[in-house]
């Protein structure tokens, strides 16, 4: 192919490529696609700094790579991540005939520890709801916002993407839009439907109205001075609110995505169900919840049991 050079120019043309295939025909979102862009890019620019064809994506070529990111102590997590990413870029390249066959299933990833998601104790969860002052604009928004997290399950990036004909109060549900620009339904209780009407007639009107220039937002949720709230914001938000209601500092909005998916388990849903509510694409994904529940039904019978101490 020339000098590593001139692979490197083209490689980076195919990456480019590949990612229009993801966001096109793949649907994928913007986070997704900008994720596989970063870890491709991470590969590229090893192989541009060890003088390596970044096409050839042989054994020898990947257990190079994985050694440089592991010699450079990135986390398990990352390094399992950009091999992933690295092995969906190779197939791609393989099936549009870029590249003949690569060896990238015959290197392993870095083995995990087995950790169980961090979810939220009911009081919690109840203190964090209830210790919003309503009667702002802004604790009336935030109050709305973790009404409907812990109602829907939501990603964060599904929350910010809302859009105020998404909830469908007459009906109590929201339209979600997950991975994949993928739809989903979710029905939420009554308390949810209460607090989202009373943002949408008292809250929202107020915060949007400070917007000086520009179109009218259409997301659900409106920051202080009239503006869409993007993932970012909403997950900064969410921290504050948790440090400010005196909760534990490191729970993040999936805490409330992981409580929601486990209160469903433990109340007798079916793990198909949850499957959907939570919009992923394999049940395997939704297992990990049924440790959850077995885990607090072993919690309670250590404490309730006359021999759980024993």
């Amino acid at each position: 192919m020339g000098d590593a050079g001139d692979s490197i120019q083209e490689a980076t043309r195919l990456k480019d490529e590949f990612i229009g295939y993801l966001a096109n025909v793949r649907r994928m979102s913007d986070n997704t696609t900008r994720a596989y862009e970063g870890d491709i890019e991470s590969y590229l620019r090893f192989c541009e700094r060890t003088d390596t064809d970044p096409l050839d994506l042989s054994r020898s070529t990947l257990r190079s790579y994985l050694s440089d990111m592991v010699r450079a102590q990135y986390a398990d997590r990352t390094v399992n991540r950009r091999l992933s990413a690295l092995r969906t870029f190779a197939d791609w390249l393989e099936h549009a005939d870029y590249v003949g066959s690569t060896d990238t299933d015959q290197v392993s990833g870095r083995k995990l520890a087995s950790t169980l998601p961090k979810t939220m104790k009911d009081a919690d969860v109840v203190r964090l709801i209830e210790s919003q002052d309503t009667s702002s604009a802004e604790g009336l928004r935030d109050r709305c916002f973790l009404e409907l997290l812990y109602a829907t399950g939501a990603r964060i990036s599904e929350a910010s993407a809302l859009k105020v004909a998404d909830v469908d109060l007459d009906q109590g549900q929201v339209h979600l839009f997950g991975k994949g620009s993928k739809a989903r339904i979710v029905p939420i209780y009554p308390e949810a439907v209460r607090i989202v009407a009373k943002y949408l007639t008292q809250g929202r009107p107020e915060l949007a109205a400070r917007k000086k220039k520009g179109p009218a937002p259409k997301t659900l949720f409106v920051s202080s001075r009239g503006n869409e709230m993007s993932a970012n914001a909403l997950r900064d938000r969410f921290e504050r609110l948790v440090r400010e209601a005196g909760l534990d500092d490191s729970l993040t909005p999936h805490a409330m995505r992981h409580t929601f998916a486990t209160e469903l388990l433990n109340g007798g849903a079916d793990l198909k169900s949850v499957q959907e509510l939570l919009g992923h694409e394999s049940l395997s994904t939704t297992q990990i919840y049924t440790h959850l529940s077995i885990e607090r039904l072993k919690a309670a019978t250590k404490l309730a049991h006359p021999r759980g101490e024993v």
